[in-house]
């Protein structure tokens, strides 16, 4: 009985020691450096900014996929004022504005991911120098109808493209385009401005087609920088950009956002499927060469080199441009030659006759 006690008073005095030792610290001063002592090493660090896995071939915008290696979409849109407002024009990396004929406009729309796009249109006819940007970029060409000139180099070459007026894709069974006159709330447009397709019928008919890969050996060879401003640019708050006497382009500007804002027929140009005005980081306008080569007014350009302008920030330079034959990407450089380099962003081509100039604000 006496040794249990005395176990028992052991195992007590061990439990009290172990409670003590959990409440109530030990009395001896702290070897630990003060904080207003500790040495700089011990300062906290700032965190760094994550590298991005990838960038966006066309914009060179940060992104979590590598899209290099994908083949984009190009469609042409239809830019009379009848036919306003586009739809999906907002979310193409690239727009590319040329002259149809009688001084009208179209602009060619291209998609690096045409995954994400909603409605896309009004798509309309194609030109030969609209299929020569296109294939610049080795992307898929979606029209509707075109040109004699183009439908010879077409079916001459046995191009394939994707047409919503002639062959399989403009059939009902293909989903790929369908009309829809009141394809904008509150609006009420003609026939031939009410032609649709979307980016679930872009990207299905890729698959379809195997088409969703770039052809072997093709790169995009624009370089991007995260500070695109030109290098002793002239202040360029207002761009105004005229193409015939019955358009004219107006970018302005904006400081807080770092976009050029896009202006037509004396309002903004949106897109229709938000009412969202398009706004792009670069603003590029190319001078060449126009010729009439039809009865219709249809137009031959030239797109072999000349000169332009490059706007950026609020900045303007002289450039020079060239894209050679008909397959190739068009290239940009400074005055001195060496590559041009864009700021990370959606870019606006204007391609203009050689006889129209700029003015700057």
């Amino acid at each position: 009985m006496k040794r249990f006690t005395c176990l028992l008073c052991a195992f007590m005095l061990l439990a009290l020691t172990a409670c003590r030792s959990e409440k109530e610290p030990d009395p001896t001063p702290s070897a630990e450096v003060p904080v207003s002592a500790a040495p700089e090493s011990m300062e906290p660090l700032p965190t760094p900014s994550p590298t991005p896995a990838f960038y966006h071939p066309l914009t060179g915008l940060p992104c979590q996929e590598d899209l290099s290696g994908k083949r984009p979409a190009a469609v042409m849109l239809n830019n009379l004022k009848a036919a306003l407002p586009q739809q999906g024009n907002g979310q193409a990396d690239i727009i590319y504005e040329l002259l149809a004929e009688g001084g009208i406009t179209r602009m060619l729309a291209v998609y690096q991911d045409p995954s994400q796009l909603g409605l896309v249109g009004s798509v309309r006819s194609a030109r030969q120098y609209y299929w020569e940007i296109a294939k610049g970029h080795d992307a898929v060409f979606i029209h509707a109808g075109g040109s004699p000139e183009f439908y010879n180099t077409k079916n001459s070459r046995g191009l394939f493209t994707v047409d919503g007026v002639n062959g399989y894709y403009s059939s009902k069974e293909a989903g790929m385009f369908w009309r829809d006159r009141q394809r904008v709330a509150g609006h009420e447009f003609g026939f031939e401005h009410s032609l649709l397709t979307s980016g679930q019928a872009i990207t299905d008919m890729l698959s379809q087609r195997e088409l969703e890969e770039h052809s072997e050996g093709y790169r995009y060879e624009m370089t991007f920088t995260d500070d695109g401003i030109p290098a002793g640019g002239s202040a360029a708050a207002t761009v105004t950009v005229p193409f015939s006497s019955y358009k004219t382009g107006v970018f302005r500007y904006y400081p807080s956002s770092g976009l050029y804002m896009v202006e037509e027929y004396g309002g903004p140009y949106i897109d229709g499927n938000d009412g969202s005005q398009i706004g792009v980081t670069n603003l590029l306008v190319l001078q060449t060469t126009y010729v009439i080569q039809d009865d219709a007014g249809r137009v031959k350009v030239d797109l072999k080199s000349g000169s332009g302008w490059f706007a950026c920030g609020g900045k303007i330079v002289p450039i020079k441009w060239e894209k050679g034959g008909a397959e190739s990407q068009l290239r940009y450089f400074n005055e001195d030659g060496s590559p041009l380099a864009l700021g990370r962003g959606k870019s606006y081509v204007c391609v203009i006759p050689a006889s129209q100039s700029i003015s700057v604000e």
